[in-house]
């Protein structure tokens, strides 16, 4: 199969006059008579299409919870005209031919062709400042089938603890942390299906608008391109003698001469670290010579997170973001609170109020969901407030509203990693019992601090009933348990081993005592199997379970 001699390999340009020319072809669209008009078919929303809300029709309380930005142009044809959009898309085609993604050819018999899109999205810096606009040509995802167009589609990517923990330990070592960006990654990914695309829109090419791409390498919204790009930079980090965590995938690291470098992967975006800044000027030459690279320099925002280097040590927050949350809602201005809940507020599922908007709901609970990754103080209530994602009302929404309130007031908190602490891991229990009014079950919290700042934190409603304050407390110390074992093994791979248990602390006796000897057997004879896990840690002294007052 030969691509077409017409194919335009280094001739992007402007989709202006090419569109005009295009466009000229198209059949004139027809014309609604009023008589049409009154008696076309009245359809019903879809089901998939019931979250979405274009602002019509809201009370003029829920007007000012929602905002819709519409600063970048959603279609092509909001696009064309406009400079910045029509370089950025003559951008993003030099950029795949560049990487010889794909053919012009003829669309063979039975084959399935899927279609491109247009996105746009204009990037912003940590100051808020535009930094570029970026046009991003996308393949319809949803049009391939299983078993013809693809078959595995997985790939990993780092969690937020990990990074972190990467973070604190930089920090408390005093190194410091750098970010590479690179250029259209998925184009990267090599593919073994065999697929076709059209021709993008502004773009076909005049006299061979039948024809179709075929694809030699992935491009972003196919269902497998990220596991190919994974496939791809897993495969050259491991060709070159770094070591992939087997805790986490996306953290490599690699040991020369008494030197350390870590890199932490998510998608395109890599954090890099080392004891040595020959290995960072080394790692950062073969990569750009490996891929198409934008140095970021120091890190300063990752995922919305804003990072803050020092002398001292290294502030973690999201006060941009928080800020956001608060101006899109329209609480700029409100009164703030100080605590993000009522301490004795018990909420339920059917609570007799009104309903509130869903999609407002779900949007303002979502917002806040990505926020508590540098916020452990939001963690219980948004973790509350999340229970009632399904038919909310207005008790629900004043709750979230709280949260809002007290965000308004504190959108500069955030975690300080100080530099030369000791890396000493320490975690943090605790359970109330029956809280739920719903199904009386109780809520597991627990928090992790490595050297001076919380590295990991969550709060989660129990999956179990328990029959008493010693159980509720029991299960929360195992699922304490099981991450600090995670932590362990991630420091381990990081090359800073705890050597001693770490310390978990509890508020109380009768757990602390149940983790070490089978007591209270009648009490507890039928709580589940996977809950009596610490007391093995405990026994390898891998963990130790030690007392703490409530009220110290």
């Amino acid at each position: 199969m030969t691509p077409s001699t017409n194919s335009p390999t280094n001739s992007v340009t402007s989709p202006t006059t090419q569109s005009t020319n295009i466009q000229s072809h198209d059949p004139p669209l027809p014309t609604i008579t009023t008589e049409q008009t009154h008696s076309k078919r009245q359809s019903k929303t879809p089901t998939w299409l019931q979250d979405f809300e274009t602002g019509e029709g809201l009370s003029e309380e829920e007007g000012q919870f929602f905002a819709l930005s519409v600063t970048d142009p959603t279609t092509f044809q909001e696009a064309v005209g406009k400079p910045e959009w029509e370089q950025a898309m003559v951008n993003e085609l030099q950029a795949i031919e560049k990487h010889d993604t794909w053919e012009l050819t003829t669309l063979p018999a039975g084959k399935n062709v899927v279609g491109l899109k247009w996105l746009f999205k204009t990037k912003l810096g940590a100051d808020g400042k535009i930094m570029k606009h970026k046009a991003r040509l996308v393949v319809k995802g949803y049009s391939q089938q299983h078993g013809i167009d693809y078959q595995e589609t997985f790939a990993p990517v780092a969690r937020f603890e990990t990074i972190r923990v990467v973070i604190s330990v930089a920090a408390q070592r005093g190194w410091n942390l750098h970010q590479l960006d690179v250029k259209t990654a998925f184009l990267n990914g090599n593919l073994s299906e065999e697929i076709y695309v059209s021709q993008p829109e502004g773009f076909e090419e005049v006299g061979n608008e039948d024809k179709v791409y075929r694809l030699k390498k992935a491009l972003y919204g196919l269902k497998q391109a990220p596991r190919a790009w994974y496939s791809r930079i897993d495969g050259y980090f491991i060709k070159n003698g770094y070591e992939r965590s087997i805790n986490e995938p996306t953290l490599y690291v690699k040991k020369v001469d008494g030197e350390i470098i870590y890199v932490c992967l998510y998608v395109d975006d890599i954090i890099y670290t080392s004891s040595s800044l020959k290995l960072v000027k080394e790692f950062k030459r073969c990569m750009e010579h490996e891929f198409e690279m934008s140095d970021m320099g120091l890190l300063k925002l990752f995922l919305g997170l804003e990072v803050k280097q020092t002398d001292k040590g290294v502030f973690l927050s999201q006060e941009n973001y928080a800020k956001g949350i608060v101006s899109k809602f329209g609480m700029e201005g409100c009164k703030v609170e100080d605590t993000p809940m009522n301490v004795n507020e018990k909420l339920m599922q059917d609570d007799k109020a009104d309903k509130a908007n869903e999609v407002i709901f779900r949007s303002l609970v979502g917002s806040l969901i990505y926020l508590t990754h540098t916020r452990p103080d939001l963690a219980y209530s948004v973790s509350l407030i999340s229970r009632f994602m399904q038919n909310p009302s207005k008790l629900h929404l004043g709750a979230a509203k709280r949260i809002v309130k007290y965000v308004a007031g504190t959108t500069g908190y955030g975690i300080w990693y100080e530099r030369g602490v000791p890396i000493n891991l320490i975690g943090y229990t605790d359970s109330d019992w029956a809280s739920s009014v719903d199904d009386r079950k109780s809520v597991s919290a627990n928090v992790f601090s490595l050297g001076s700042g919380a590295v990991t934190w969550s709060s989660k409603k129990q999956s179990t009933v328990a029959l008493s304050s010693t159980e509720a407390e029991y299960v929360a110390s195992s699922a304490a348990t099981s991450q600090a074992i995670w932590l362990r093994r991630i420091l381990e791979d990081l090359g800073v081993p705890q050597e001693a248990p770490t310390v978990i602390l509890c508020d109380n006796h009768s757990a602390i005592n149940l983790s070490r000897n089978p007591v209270l057997h009648g009490r507890t004879k039928h709580i589940e199997i996977k809950h009596h896990y610490i007391r093995d840690m405990v026994a390898q002294q891998r963990i130790s379970l030690e007392y703490c007052r409530t009220n110290m």
